[in-house]
């Protein structure tokens, strides 16, 4: 990582909600409050905000006459849900696996975190993980975590860190850790969200980008794996907003001078700037604790 850089995102940025355009709200309501067993937090006209402990980490909005997401197109892959514990990982799998087993997809151990993968009913990617302590992970000499795709013993992970009391009455907290898209190329992805918006490149793949602040795994992956070549998103249900959270005004200040400088289409109320990355999925900025 460059720390000469003078055009990086906040050290303590970290992710906000992931809005859902949803078909079926009951259904989908069923599956993150009765299943994730995320709360119920406010409902903001037709909006849903779910999450833990008072931390927004999913808004379901229904809406009505588009189509499903293709999952060809640029987009959402997958909500990443962090839990601050292995026991509030295990009981959110097992609730999963219990309820709506054919919705798993899979899981991997990322050598700094521990991860199961998930399609909710409506068919929107859902990831469910938990971080080993940053002073375990292995770096580069540059200061980057070494991330991987290892095997993962499901059921030697649920029976090592189930506990009776957290299946019973769900207390672990849990909010977005990062966020996956879909997009068209990699380069375009990189000027965007590397160059315009000031993250910090961890991986470049080739098919796939993952990029961060303050030294995180990663905030925004971004691969083409289904969508190589996917021009801007058509009107679809998925992915609605997606929520950066900054640390101060200052932080929100500099972003501000960023996206002008590099002449990014924006709206800005004076609290929240929003702006939409090259293939058109929108994201908020905000200032944490406004």
């Amino acid at each position: 990582m460059d720390a000469s850089r003078t055009d990086r995102i906040a050290a303590g940025t970290t992710m906000g909600p992931v809005e859902l355009h949803v078909e079926d709200l009951d259904m989908m309501l069923a599956y993150y409050r009765d299943v994730l067993a995320l709360e119920q937090i406010r409902v903001e006209g037709d909006r849903h905000v779910l999450g833990r402990g008072g931390v927004d980490t999913v808004v379901l909005t229904p809406t009505r006459g588009l189509p499903r997401f293709d999952r060809h197109g640029a987009g959402l892959f997958h909500t990443a849900v962090l839990f601050d514990s292995r026991e509030g990982l295990a009981a959110a799998v097992l609730r999963v696996a219990q309820a709506a087993p054919g919705s798993y997809t899979g899981a991997a151990d990322h050598l700094v975190s521990e991860a199961f993968y998930f399609d909710d009913p409506e068919g929107n990617g859902v990831e469910l993980y938990f971080d080993r302590p940053r002073e375990s992970w292995r770096r580069d000499a540059t200061g980057r975590p070494l991330m991987g795709t290892e095997h993962i013993d499901v059921n030697g992970f649920l029976t090592s860190h189930l506990t009776e009391a957290e299946v019973a009455a769900p207390s672990v907290a849990a909010s977005v850790g990062h966020v996956h898209l879909q997009v068209g190329d990699i380069p375009t992805a990189k000027d965007f969200y590397v160059r315009t918006l000031g993250f910090d490149e961890v991986l470049d793949m080739g098919s796939a980008l993952f990029v961060s602040a303050g030294g995180y795994h990663h905030h925004i992956g971004l691969n083409t794996w289904n969508s190589r070549g996917a021009g801007p998103r058509a009107a679809s249900l998925g992915l609605g907003t997606m929520d950066i959270v900054l640390p101060s005004a200052d932080d929100l200040g500099a972003l501000r001078e960023r996206l002008a400088h590099r002449a990014a289409a924006v709206a800005d109320d004076g609290r929240t700037v929003t702006v939409a990355d090259p293939w058109g999925s929108q994201i908020r900025v905000t200032v944490a604790g406004r």
